[in-house]
């Protein structure tokens, strides 16, 4: 049988999961899990580089585990994805120094999507840290030979500098590391409950998996409409982009036929928004109910969780401490034997 591919992604435990994380990853991390050898990290240490205070990391840790309960309650199945935290495989430090030797400055200064963080969370003086972090997020790829890296078009760029260190490392001390490759599939982005572009926990605009009905039902009647329709019988578009209801029937709702009536009516002005939201809460329901009830099956064991994570674990330090062994050995720096840990876990 050949050996499965290996697939590197991950999340920044910085919140709870939302709709829009669905969309956008998690629908997609379940097929993958199924062709591919999944590894899905906790990124603790990327955290740091925007929020480094002790209440941050504390709040951090119990984040960990509500994103593991969104994992299993969406279908990611812990015996075919390896669930770790980025912090529990060490391991991948050093392979970032190791990394960072090989990168200038300038260089990473020209990523799109550090110069936006910077400019978005207004920071006049960058951390080291968070200046390093695609240096470290090469290495979180590197260290197990992820071979494809599923992300957003935004995010190529970090996969392009993971492909230069590659190259970079391979051509100065000999084939070590494969060029992993971007995996960019139509990933939508499912505008917010306010009518902005995306959904996001900083702006306040998501629906969460873990929402219980009544929350969902509150924040769906908020949702920004049309606002040319003052009455229900004025004939409206229900396929313009701010029409933000209608593009959550379209991810979310089964009854597809239901959709085209809705719409039909809403071309016609024969449909008020109450009742077009209104069923948009009941196929919310009928889409997270099986979810929250998962969640409710794992958060009620939360020992689970925990085996989960150690499992990850232990699973996944073998693997970085035989790359990293290969790696100062290429580099000249340690002389110890790597036959063992390339023959059991590379």
């Amino acid at each position: 049988m050949a050996k499965k591919k290996r697939v590197l992604t991950g999340d920044r435990p910085t919140g709870p999961l939302h709709l829009g994380h669905y969309v956008g990853t998690l629908a997609n991390r379940v097929r993958l899990q199924d062709k591919y050898e999944v590894f899905l990290l906790i990124a603790d240490y990327h955290a740091l580089t925007t929020k480094p205070e002790k209440a941050d990391i504390l709040a951090a840790r119990e984040y960990i585990r509500e994103i593991v309960l969104d994992y299993l309650a969406v279908g990611i199945d812990p015996e075919k994805t390896t669930i770790y935290v980025q912090s529990d495989v060490p391991e991948v430090c050093e392979l970032a120094l190791l990394f960072s030797m090989l990168v200038t400055l300038p260089r990473v200064e020209r990523i799109p999507t550090l110069k936006d963080m910077i400019r978005d969370q207004k920071i006049e003086n960058p951390s080291m840290g968070l200046m390093l972090y695609p240096i470290l997020q090469a290495a979180d790829i590197l260290h197990v030979k992820a071979e494809i890296v599923p992300v957003g078009k935004d995010q190529e760029s970090h996969v392009e500098l993971c492909r230069e260190i590659a190259r970079r490392f391979n051509s100065l001390y000999g084939e070590v590391f494969p060029e992993p490759e971007a995996l960019i599939g139509d990933v939508p982005t499912l505008p917010g409950i306010d009518g902005r572009a995306k959904m996001s926990k900083s702006l306040g605009n998501a629906i969460f998996l873990s929402d219980p009905p009544e929350e969902v039902a509150r924040k769906v009647m908020q949702m920004f409409t049309d606002p040319i329709r003052i009455r229900p019988d004025i004939p409206a578009d229900p396929d313009a982009p701010h029409n933000v209801v209608f593009r959550y029937h379209e991810a979310f709702n089964d009854d597809q036929a239901e959709v085209e009536e809705l719409k039909a009516r809403y071309r016609q002005g024969k449909v008020g928004d109450v009742e077009v939201k209104k069923r948009l809460i009941a196929a919310l329901e009928r889409f997270l109910a099986p979810i929250r009830e998962r969640r409710a099956y794992y958060a009620a064991r939360p020992h689970l969780i925990d085996e989960i994570l150690a499992a990850g674990a232990a699973k996944v330090r073998p693997i970085s401490q035989a790359t990293l062994a290969e790696a100062r050995e290429a580099m000249g720096l340690s002389a110890r034997p790597l036959a063992e840990l390339k023959a059991r876990y590379l």
